[in-house]
């Protein structure tokens, strides 16, 4: 809802913008790619133009965009980004319409230059197996900075990439022998079920907990390259617990479900990173599931660090969600009712 009556009140406000045509020329013309840009009876442009209030012809390699200016130029922008990605894709599917309308939020497109829009994604990560390209501003300045800061933190709701993306540079430093190893750690705290009602041994039963690693990894690498390597220790998935007392040289770190840290687990956790290493610690700070009277790691660390050079702090929103159109509006939604119970909470007292 939030969506649609921001789009009608920025279109109210564009009743008087006089209207533009602009002519856009996507180079080298190639018919199949043309097709997969267009997609089965225009359905990609027709999104488009939806989404962003634009009328968009085409003939040949030559669009036509018209409507108010800074559509205008937020619609040719994401024409030349999917284009681009015609050249590694057989077809462009309406779900990566989606997330190129959805990397900024379609209000933070309008309001950018079209360099800016432009320049997202332009923090590329290659792997073996796949290539992945950061989405929006957000993930390419947290691509950025892990790649040039030692610790880094990545804080937002879920489904912005924060994890995805840590163990993609994960992966691409490992296979390019910038580190000997990745170790993927999590917290085994417990979201609203005991653990020890979970059948196994204690491997087996934090084994649950570490899965959206693993389904990454998989993802990354493929199933019998993940096996193999975590065979010969160089990726290594453990609980918290397992890291104290140890000293991690030349190896990235990602610290999964970093809210789930109590002060002095996160302070252990910063303590164990050795030269040539690289940290990122990830978490949502509104999904704490700590026990009462306990702080979140996260939230004191951001704290504490937020004026120590070398350490970048990337934050996510309900605008950077890359996941189904309804998780951005429901973490909106969530996130108004907080604020609704908090302002409450101080109007009661």
């Amino acid at each position: 809802m939030s969506d649609d009556l921001s789009q009608a009140a920025a279109a109210a406000r564009e009743q008087n913008v006089v209207q533009l045509t602009t002519n856009l020329n996507l180079e080298p013309e190639d018919s199949r790619r043309l097709a997969a840009l267009c997609g089965p009876f225009n359905q990609n442009l027709k999104h488009l133009e939806r989404r962003l209030g634009v009328q968009i012809r085409g003939r040949g390699s030559l669009f036509q965009v018209r409507g108010p200016e800074r559509r205008v130029q937020a619609a040719s922008a994401v024409l030349a980004q999917l284009y681009g990605e015609t050249s590694e894709r057989p077809a462009i599917e309406p779900e990566l319409v989606h997330l190129h309308l959805q990397e900024s939020g379609v209000e933070a497109l309008l309001a950018a230059s079209p360099e800016e829009a432009r320049d997202c994604g332009g923090e590329v990560i290659r792997t073996r197996r796949k290539t992945v390209k950061p989405r929006g501003g957000n993930q390419t300045r947290y691509v950025r900075a892990v790649r040039s800061h030692d610790v880094n933190f990545g804080i937002g709701p879920a489904g912005t990439g924060k994890t995805y993306l840590a163990v993609a540079c994960a992966v691409e430093a490992l296979e390019s022998s910038a580190v000997e190893r990745v170790l993927l750690v999590r917290p085994a705290v417990e979201a609203g079920e005991k653990l020890g009602f979970l059948p196994g041994d204690l491997a087996q039963k934090i084994d649950p907990y570490l899965r959206p690693l693993y389904d990454a990894l998989y993802e990354l690498m493929g199933v019998e390259r993940v096996n193999k390597t975590i065979e010969r220790n160089a990726i290594e998935v453990a609980p918290l617990a397992y890291m104290r007392g140890r000293t991690l040289n030349n190896a990235f770190i990602i610290l999964d479900e970093g809210q789930n840290t109590t002060a002095a687990q996160m302070k252990m956790f910063l303590t164990r990173i050795g030269f040539g290493s690289t940290a990122v610690i990830t978490g949502d700070i509104t999904q704490i599931d700590l026990p009462p009277g306990h702080q979140s790691g996260l939230i004191n660390a951001r704290n504490v660090l937020r004026e120590v050079k070398g350490v970048t702090f990337t934050h996510f929103g309900a605008k950077d969600v890359v996941r189904h159109p309804l998780v951005k509006k429901i973490v909106d939604a969530y996130a108004a009712q907080a604020k609704q119970d908090g302002q409450e909470g101080r109007n009661a007292g």
